[in-house]
């Protein structure tokens, strides 16, 4: 049966030694699983791998387990994820609602190594439809990542003359969330953290100057200076503020 599915599976063009890695990640999956589906995906399949990418394999089945498998092949790194219809399609609305639609994304990207059922199809396209609609955060969620960010921005203050070094950790912490907010403000989804500069360039070519200047820079003092002018951008506020959540049944 190993076999007979090897002979439906499809490969993309990769060169070595990318190329005998994703052959051998599919038949050890095939050993192991009964797949309905293989997809392939990340920088590697993209075509622009950097020196540490690895290949993402995404494995749909009809079992009731999930499973992740960090395993190298041919000397190339792959992450194989294991899961249900049932199961991908809770990552999807989880992860949307997060906007970081990290499974949508590799169904939508990836290369269809096997396809043996329909479903593989419906849940490639209601991965573009996740993709297709913007998150939508609630006033509700955006006050509640301010009162976060503006509590650690506050921590990192209290402490910064007599401890500059935690401040520092508190306050890189901050501003990392700050400049993630400014993407769920803009109703984006979140970058990935090594995209996160690039998008900010696009989005907002100011903030993304100002976080180089923080983030290059140990001096806790232009830290705080800069932070200060990062919070202004995007959550306006600096530590306590009035609010209130919504009255909640329990």
């Amino acid at each position: 049966m190993t076999f007979e599915y090897l002979t439906q599976c499809q490969f993309p063009p990769l060169a070595e030694p990318y190329d005998s890695a994703l052959r051998e990640a599919v038949a050890h999956i095939l050993l192991r699983f009964q797949p309905v589906g293989i997809i392939a995906s990340g920088t590697i399949i993209r075509g622009n791998p950097g020196p540490s990418s690895d290949l993402d394999v995404y494995v749909i089945h009809q079992d009731t387990f999930r499973q992740r498998i960090q395993r190298l092949f041919n000397g190339v790194p792959a992450e194989i994820f294991v899961n249900s219809p049932q199961t991908v399609r809770g990552y999807f609305e989880d992860e949307h609602r997060n906007a970081r639609p990290i499974t949508a994304h590799m169904l939508t990207t990836g290369f269809v190594v096997l396809n043996r059922d329909p479903v593989v199809a419906r849940l490639r396209q209601e991965a573009q439809d996740y993709l297709d609609t913007p998150p939508n955060p609630t006033v509700e969620q955006l006050r509640w990542f301010r009162y976060l960010i503006g509590s650690q921005y506050e921590d990192a203050r209290d402490v910064a003359d007599k401890d500059p070094v935690t401040a520092s950790i508190i306050l890189r912490q901050a501003v990392y969330e700050m400049l993630r907010y400014r993407f769920r403000l803009a109703n984006r989804f979140l970058p990935r953290d090594k995209d996160l500069l690039g998008g900010l360039d696009e989005l907002d070519a100011t903030l993304a100057e100002l976080a180089r200047s923080f983030y290059g820079t140990t001096n806790i003092k232009l830290q705080l200076d800069y932070a200060a002018q990062i919070a202004e951008r995007t959550v306006r506020v600096t530590g306590f503020f009035e609010w209130e959540s919504e009255a909640e049944k329990v």
